[in-house]
């Protein structure tokens, strides 16, 4: 039984790593042919938003959110795969962990 409760301390401890990991690190997602780049972070969070003049017309603001939108969802898509990477090691392992009790 103490080896199990080392064994989920341990991969406690990997998991807090992996988060901390994909917090710190920046993702940009793109649309409109990179037009429009939204950076996130690996958890997903909105960090800051880059437009390409070429982008504004103000006569289709409409089309400019609708860029904004898809590049901040790339992002985030993008996010929540590298996290599903990160974290794939470490739920199995937690997988086999409580297959033992």
């Amino acid at each position: 039984m103490q080896a199990l409760l080392k064994q989920a301390q341990a991969m406690q401890a990997q998991m807090a790593e992996a988060q901390e990991k994909l917090a710190a690190t920046e993702i940009s997602g793109t649309a409109g042919g990179g037009l429009v780049t939204a950076t996130v972070s690996g958890a997903g969070e909105v960090l800051g938003i880059k437009i390409d003049p070429k982008a504004v017309d103000p006569d289709d603001v409409e089309t400019l959110e609708d860029l904004v939108l898809a590049a901040i969802r790339d992002g985030q898509t993008q996010a929540g795969e590298m996290g599903e990477e990160a974290m794939g090691p470490v739920a199995g392992g937690a997988q086999g962990l409580l297959g033992g009790l």
